[in-house]
């Protein structure tokens, strides 16, 4: 088989006139090029070139070699193009998982505007508070919130904030039982919490100057989901703990109210784990871009500055408290 190289110097040079010409386009030596054409003559059994001093012209057999060879590059110059757009631009699939309440308050509704700009890009979101393996279940990126990064293993991080949390209550609960004014006072409360450690809800404070308290409240309502959490707490059924992200709106609306705001908890790092850098899609690339600017906005990294669900008529954002992360 012809090497389809020469069939590329072969169009070059008939198209530039000489071989001079072509050489500089292909970047080759002239007398390397008028070797290649030679050869390629000789392979084919025809001349395909008139040679004089002064010019070259197509025999009849090489205008018509022509003619095909022409296509054939501007075939391999589309090829080559389109692989070069689908090697930078965003498309194809790309599977996320997100923690449920990270999607509902922060993730999900910045999702309209990636797919905006990104509309070549299918995104599959499996949003669960599981820890994914991502080599094993073909995850590309798993968002995570987590007191600390040493446990990610061999995965890739890229951090993007802090996840805050605030010790909180209802109006109505706080008027019945009173204001708790340091943390002892908690034990006094029901509360709700994602768990009951010996029959427990177990709130680890830290305090000023290094103090440390753990509060032992009775259990009230105990659920894996912060939603959940939120609504007994709205309700009335106990003190606890929520993201400022999921809070904030409903403090500065008079629902909820922040206790003991001197105290707080462990800090949830919020960030990206994926497995190679080499290699990445352009589609995730593009992911991870976005939610480095999204959520970059605060210079604190809280999300609380970024999440769409911000106080409104300019109400301040609470003060932070720390929420250990879930996955």
């Amino acid at each position: 088989m012809h090497d389809l190289n020469d069939m590329r110097y072969f169009a070059e040079v008939v198209d530039h006139g000489s071989f001079s010409g072509a050489a500089r386009i292909l970047e080759l030596p002239t007398s390397r090029l008028s070797r290649r054409i030679a050869r390629l003559e000789a392979e084919l059994g025809v001349r395909l070139l008139n040679r004089t001093t002064r010019k070259l012209s197509l025999t009849a057999a090489g205008e018509q070699y022509h003619r095909h060879c022409v296509a054939v590059r501007d075939q391999a110059d589309q090829a080559q193009a389109e692989l070069a757009r689908i090697l930078t631009e965003p498309r194809g699939p790309l599977r996320v998982s997100c923690p449920v309440t990270l999607a509902q308050a922060t993730i999900g509704p910045l999702i309209p505007d990636y797919l905006a700009r990104h509309p070549k890009v299918r995104l599959e979101m499996q949003v669960s508070n599981r820890v994914v393996d991502l080599a094993e279940e073909g995850v590309d990126v798993a968002l995570r919130v987590r007191p600390t990064l040493d446990d990610s293993g061999s995965a890739i991080i890229k951090r993007l904030g802090l996840s805050h949390g605030l010790l909180v209550a209802s109006p109505a609960l706080l008027r019945r039982h009173g204001r708790p004014e340091q943390p002892a006072d908690l034990e006094r409360f029901d509360a709700v919490g994602m768990s009951a450690t010996g029959g427990k809800v177990r709130l680890r404070l830290l305090g000023p100057q290094g103090a440390r308290h753990e509060a032992a409240c009775r259990p009230a309502c105990v659920a894996d989901d912060l939603m959940t959490l939120r609504f007994a707490i709205l309700g009335g059924v106990g003190v606890g703990m929520l993201p400022d992200y999921m809070c904030h709106e409903d403090i500065a609306q008079g629902r909820l109210e922040r206790i003991l705001p001197d105290w707080s908890l462990v800090s949830g790092i919020v960030h990206a784990a994926y497995l190679s850098r080499r290699g990445m899609s352009p589609a995730l690339r593009s992911f991870l871009d976005f939610l480095g600017e999204k959520l970059a906005r605060d210079p604190e990294g809280d999300l609380v500055g970024v999440s769409p669900l911000r106080p409104v008529n300019g109400a301040p954002a609470p003060s932070p408290a720390t929420l250990p992360g879930t996955d």
